[in-house]
């Protein structure tokens, strides 16, 4: 287990400082550090530190662990953070079938969780809760802006996406706005990284688009095979497939992709630039949407940290709840359901000198809400 007891200052901070009632508070983070997935858990790690860092806030304490992707150590893990810990606040599952296993036994026993990546449409709705805020998105968001751009341009596409939670909440997404018909809908083992028997399939179907979901090591390997195989039908998906975990390792066979997201390095705003800046500084890359997530995080329970003390739940959900920070996104509130309402780009992958990203060509929703709010009693 890795315990970082945040230190001094560092360069500007971005987050508002000072409890109002100064005491320890500790906030254990579960995120996935090892395997295929670990380049999403490194990126929340990274910056979530580094608002804390910055912040110059020395009683936050970070007890940090990792989940390996495995839900039954996520579970665990859980466990003794709460039991043993006593942490105060919990944070950083990249998974949503480790936030199933986790979340719901986690806020029952009057936890407060934020997320600052996974988005069960199982905890959106009728199940939401008030101890759970998720500061990324609901899971289907950045796919139904997609599907809601590739109207403009396709009328049969081919979709897939790995068999899990947030794999089915994908391909839902899209096909929500999606109004052409579909050429294939696969779904594929979590994990897997071989692609041949899909990349046939999608040769075979008489797509004239392909729209995947596949994060972390996933992506990269199905980029890297589509491209060797020359099939050649134009691809699309959401940030998580073509974002900066993934971009190095694809290559050029990104350049010109379109995909969705809710942040992009090159978004106009202060806290956006200043985000970017200082990323690239302490670590010597630009930052993913899951840095730029897990930032806003961060800030956000530090913004709540100055009105109420963590001890005081209820005053502290709701300043918590009035998401009085400023994020890297511009216009950030909660929903009834206390999932995010904002703005969804569509980008595209360039190259800024030597280095593959993404910028902005288009926004697809304006204060988009997630479809399950409405089921939610809170």
């Amino acid at each position: 287990m890795n315990r970082i007891l945040a230190a001094s200052l560092f360069g500007l901070s971005l987050a508002t400082s000072g409890l109002a009632h100064a005491e320890p508070v500790k906030i254990g983070v579960i995120t996935t550090l090892s395997g295929g997935g670990a380049g999403l858990g490194i990126d929340m790690r990274d910056a979530f530190t580094l608002a804390i860092k910055q912040s110059g806030n020395k009683d936050v304490e970070l007890v940090i662990e990792d989940d390996a992707q495995k839900p039954e150590l996520a579970v665990q893990i859980a466990e003794k953070m709460i039991q043993g810990d006593k942490v105060d606040l919990m944070t950083g599952i990249i998974w949503s079938n480790l936030a199933m296993a986790v979340v719901p036994n986690a806020v029952a026993q009057d936890v407060i969780y934020l997320s600052p990546n996974a988005g069960p449409s199982a905890l959106a709705g009728a199940n939401c809760n008030a101890n759970y805020f998720n500061v990324a998105y609901q899971n289907d968001n950045f796919h139904e802006a997609m599907g809601q751009y590739a109207n403009q341009d396709y009328k049969n596409s081919f979709i897939l996406a790995p068999n899990y939670p947030a794999g089915k909440d994908a391909l839902t997404g899209f096909k929500r706005f999606y109004k052409g018909s579909l050429a294939g809908e696969v779904y594929t083992q979590v994990g897997q990284t071989d692609y041949a028997a899909e990349i046939a399939q999608i040769r075979a179907s008489g797509a004239d688009s392909v729209y995947f979901f596949l994060p972390g090591g996933m992506g990269i390997a199905f980029m890297k095979q589509y491209a060797q195989s020359g099939v050649g039908i134009p691809v699309m998906g959401p940030s998580f497939s073509f974002d900066q975990d993934v971009l190095p390792a694809v290559g050029d066979a990104a350049l010109g992709v379109k995909n969705s997201a809710s942040w992009s390095p090159d978004l106009e705003n202060e806290a956006s630039k200043a985000f970017v800046e200082s990323f690239k500084a302490e670590y010597n890359r630009l930052p993913s949407i899951y840095a730029a997530q897990s930032w806003d995080t961060a800030n956000l329970i530090l913004s709540a940290l100055s009105k109420a003390s963590a001890k005081d739940k209820d005053a502290f959900k709701a300043a918590l709840k009035a998401a009085d920070f400023k994020s890297v996104r511009g216009t950030f509130s909660f929903n009834t359901n206390q999932h995010p309402i904002q703005n969804i780009y569509v980008r595209e992958v360039v190259k800024d000198g030597d280095v593959l990203t993404n910028k902005i060509v288009a926004t697809a929703f304006e204060n988009h809400k997630d479809a399950y709010a409405e089921q939610c009693g809170l």
